[in-house]
């Protein structure tokens, strides 16, 4: 047995290839015979290559040889050729790669010990997990030489770990395609369960009736984007939103908090849910009666399936290792994100110009979202575009958003929240009155209508509420006094004097 430079494995000598042994005498995992077994089963059979060609790749097999007869296949399927015995033959000798294979009498050998091709999917099946497993102890083995290496940041090391993980995962395994058949009977099944349970949302409400009536529920997959200029409630309002998801419809929810700390997101739900200002929490400035209210809320929100991660300077690999766990452990059915330009793609230094880097979050955030087949909401900014309009409609634009035509691209649905108070205008481009209210502009709907939706901000427990919430009074002269209207699909407590968070 001969040591190689690292010292890490020797090569043993067999019939047919070299193995790779390591320190302990153990051999890499490998599944010879059935390497044998499917290239023999797809020279036997025409329509066995169309089976797995798509599920194997040259790098699965472990003997070298397989290899090569491997590749010669793909390029004679590539060509639109039958993948028999002599056109395999054919391409290795015109590769000049025949006798590095054993000759034609090796290829007649593989197809001689098949006798049909019915089990060549399981046969790929084995050769991938083999591969599978080849490929984690190569990771792994290069990670605890790095780890050993002072000079090493421990957190850069981390992240390539994952990533390596990651990319195992992603490069074996394949998520087959569904025939129409199967898609339309499972369609109808959640069709009819939906009519019989007299439900009108297929997808995560949001608890705003007219947002719901648009979108149908944020659907399974798809990425949402909420974008607005600093200080006009882009957090406060996906927060409320995230209320309404755990506390009324007992949907767990998963917050990612970049900017702010899970404390100060914890004191804003308090807030809504008290209907205590914050301001009067901040300072512990509350009577008995606040103080009781106070309790009540962090009652509910204690029984509430929401998660709040306010790891800051958050990067995809990282994101996507957490949602993974989150899924597994709580099923989470929504993700949201605050926000999307406070993300890296990598931690790795010398990476490309901001405008990919935001490109390569956004489609890893919808690969995130059909991945986990949930909705996944990402805040994100604008630019100083908005600011910069003579007019006082400053009602924000798809060609606002911020250092990547990308998110436009990638998103489902893109949404802006627009206030006009925010920049000291006192009503809509329609004329009408603005005073305590937002408008949620639902730019892009790739799956239905676009609209201006009106909603409630109530500034001192920054948060919104669904417009029908405002009184008659209130809205014609901006009065204090609040006459409350129960809206469907808010949470009903019994008392018309609480609003919905």
């Amino acid at each position: 047995m001969e040591e190689t430079s690292k010292g890490k494995y020797s090569r043993r000598k067999t019939a047919e290839t070299l193995d790779e042994v390591d320190l302990h005498g153990r051999v890499q995992p490998q599944a010879r015979e059935f390497e044998a077994a499917l290239l023999g089963a797809m020279m036997l059979e025409q329509n066995a290559a169309g089976m797995v060609i798509d599920k194997v790749k040259p790098d699965m097999f472990y003997v070298k040889e397989h290899k090569i007869i491997y590749e010669a296949m793909m390029e004679i399927y590539r060509m639109n050729h039958p993948v028999d015995l002599l056109s395999v033959t054919g391409q290795l000798r015109k590769a000049k790669k025949l006798d590095a294979i054993g000759g034609s009498y090796y290829l007649a050998t593989l197809t001689n010990n098949v006798s049909s091709s019915a089990n060549v999917e399981y046969y790929a099946t084995i050769i991938n997990e083999k591969y599978i497993l080849r490929q984690l102890i190569t990771n792994s083995t290069e990670v605890i030489s790095k780890a050993y290496d002072d000079s090493q940041d421990a957190f850069t090391l981390l992240d390539e770990a994952e990533a390596g993980l990651f990319g195992i995962s992603e490069n074996s395994v394949h998520k087959s395609g569904q025939t129409i058949g199967d898609l339309a009977l499972k369609f109808g099944k959640d069709l009819e369960l939906l009519r019989t349970q007299d439900v009108e949302l297929r997808g995560v409400p949001s608890g705003y009736t007219d947002l719901d009536r648009l979108t149908g529920g944020w659907q399974k997959g798809n990425l949402i984007i909420l974008a607005a200029r600093p200080g006009v409630g882009k957090t406060a309002f996906v927060l409320s939103m995230a209320r309404n998801m755990v506390v009324d419809y007992h949907r767990p929810v998963a917050v990612f908090s970049l900017e702010m700390s899970a404390d100060e997101l914890v004191m804003r739900l308090v807030s809504g849910e008290s209907k205590i200002s914050q301001e009067k929490i901040k300072k512990a400035r509350l009577d008995d009666m606040e103080m009781a209210q106070v309790q009540a809320a962090l009652g509910t929100l204690s029984e509430a399936p929401l998660i709040i991660d306010d790891t800051p300077g958050l990067n995809i690999f990282e994101l996507r290792a957490k949602c993974r766990r989150m899924k597994q452990q709580y099923n989470i059915e929504c993700v949201i994100i605050d926000y999307l330009q406070l993300m890296t793609a990598s931690t790795k230094e010398g990476r490309t110009n901001r405008e990919q880097e935001v490109a390569t979050i956004s489609r890893s955030l919808k690969a995130l979202a059909k991945e986990l087949e949930i909705p996944v909401i990402a805040l994100s900014q604008l630019s100083r575009n908005v600011e910069n309009r003579s007019t006082n409609d400053k009602t924000p634009q798809l060609s606002d958003l911020r250092e990547s035509g990308a998110i436009e691209q990638d998103a489902d649905i893109v949404m802006f929240i627009y206030r006009p108070e925010a920049h000291h205008i006192e009503t809509f481009p329609d004329g009408s009155p603005s005073n305590g209210l937002a408008q949620l502009v639902v730019a892009k709907n790739r799956h239905g209508a676009q609209d201006n939706i009106v909603l409630r901000f109530i500034k001192e427990q920054v948060r919104f509420a669904n417009r029908e919430m405002v009184s008659v009074g209130e809205a014609i002269n901006g009065g204090n006094q609040v006459i409350n209207i129960p809206s469907k699909g808010n949470y009903d407590n019994g008392n018309n004097d609480e609003m919905p968070f």
